[in-house]
């Protein structure tokens, strides 16, 4: 039965005519800040942020240098090429200590981390000065060693050390201030969408509830019974769950869609995955159940002869996939009002957690609709 299945679904893959497929989207690298918010600028050490602010410090560089000479003609490589190795040394430098002394930092409020980052600036800038002193004295060997020569050139390179810090910690800040608005936007966006979830699917059951009632008082109880588990779960907190608990929330709405619809839905479940895998990978919260309800309308309610709906979940290594079919005919893929959110809150939600790991795709055959979902899990 499951291979014959199988075989349906990878025709409805290969269709050219798929109803729809998911774009790509960038969404937010993982925040890494400390429990307080404070230690924003320790971002450095991640390569990103470090390649970013090499080449603008290589900027920089060529800007001062361009400044020294005053003109193009009168610019030289060879100065250009030391204001480089002298910024990129301090830049690598500081995000070296600030990444080593992480701990440090991440124990005063933004303000005092700033400064004492700035402070460390300027000490590297202090530091990299002398050194290079020292180092000239011993190639060239003129005259004895004097606190002049130690000290040349350090009243300078200590105000480009003033420029460079508030040039970096501003870009640090800034970059952190975006990030943060992205964070807040994003979980606004995210908690709106599963208010939205909540009204559609309430309504729907608690009508079959009332239709019930008079004609069956038992299976109207057993349905309020499961609802009140289902939601019960739906509104807690949005978070990661166990794959295990996602899939016993879709047993609970299912048995409710089994009351209302009868011997009209059947469900196949093929789990291929051991009950300590499924406790251990995670998933949204309410990202199966939406896809099961667009399952239902299109595949169930509109067709008055019985329809199976088939769920394929796999764990293998990292990865895990979902497949979800249920036959359909063309002129009923039209969304009803109100339904069509469902697959993009669940796209939207799982990219929130996996980002470009995940892969959302949607495909209509000649009678077959499916619904594959691909995402590196992450242990709970």
């Amino acid at each position: 039965m499951w291979s014959w299945r199988l075989s349906k679904i990878k025709k409805s893959i290969a269709n050219p005519n798929a109803v729809a497929e998911t774009r790509a989207k960038k969404l937010s690298q993982s925040r890494s800040l400390n429990p307080s918010g404070s230690y924003f600028f320790t971002k450095i050490g991640q390569w990103q942020y470090l390649l970013e602010l090499i080449v603008a410090s290589n900027v920089l560089a060529m800007v001062l240098a361009l400044a020294e000479a005053q003109s193009w003609q009168a610019l030289q490589g060879i100065r250009v090429l030391q204001y480089m190795f002298f910024i990129n040394w301090v830049i690598l430098s500081f995000a070296a200590l600030v990444d080593y002394f992480q701990a440090f930092f991440s124990k005063f409020s933004q303000k005092t981390a700033l400064t004492l980052g700035f402070i460390l600036l300027q000490l590297i800038v202090f530091s990299t000065t002398c050194a290079v002193n020292v180092i000239q004295y011993w190639t060239v060997r003129s005259g004895s060693f004097n606190e002049q020569i130690l000290f040349h050139g350090v009243g300078l390179h200590l105000s480009y050390g003033v420029l460079l810090g508030a040039f970096c910690l501003r870009y640090l800040y800034m970059r952190e201030q975006w990030l943060n608005q992205q964070y807040s936007e994003l979980n606004a966006r995210i908690q709106a969408m599963q208010a939205r979830i909540h009204p559609h699917f309430l309504f729907n059951s608690l009508n079959s509830v009332v239709s019930l009632i008079s004609i069956d008082p038992d299976k109207a109880e057993n349905m309020l019974i499961s609802l009140s588990r289902l939601f019960r779960a739906s509104f807690q907190e949005l978070k990661l769950v166990s794959l295990a608990e996602e899939i016993d929330l879709c047993q609970q709405y299912l048995s409710i869609e089994k009351i209302r619809l009868g011997d009209r839905l059947k469900v196949e479940w093929n789990i291929q995955a051991t009950p300590i895998e499924l406790k251990r990978v995670t998933i949204p919260l309410l990202t199966l159940q939406p896809l099961l309800e667009n399952s239902i309308f299109h595949g169930v309610e509109r067709v008055l002869q019985q329809s199976t709906i088939t769920v394929l979940v796999e764990i293998l290594q990292n990865q895990v996939s979902i497949v979800i079919t249920n036959p359909y005919s063309r002129d009923t893929i039209k969304p009803r009002k109100g339904n069509g959110i469902a697959i993009e809150n669940v796209e939207q939600r799982l990219k929130a957690y996996y980002g470009q790991t995940v892969k959302f795709q949607v495909y209509g055959g000649t009678s077959l609709y499916t619904t594959v979902v691909n995402y590196h899990y992450r242990v709970k």
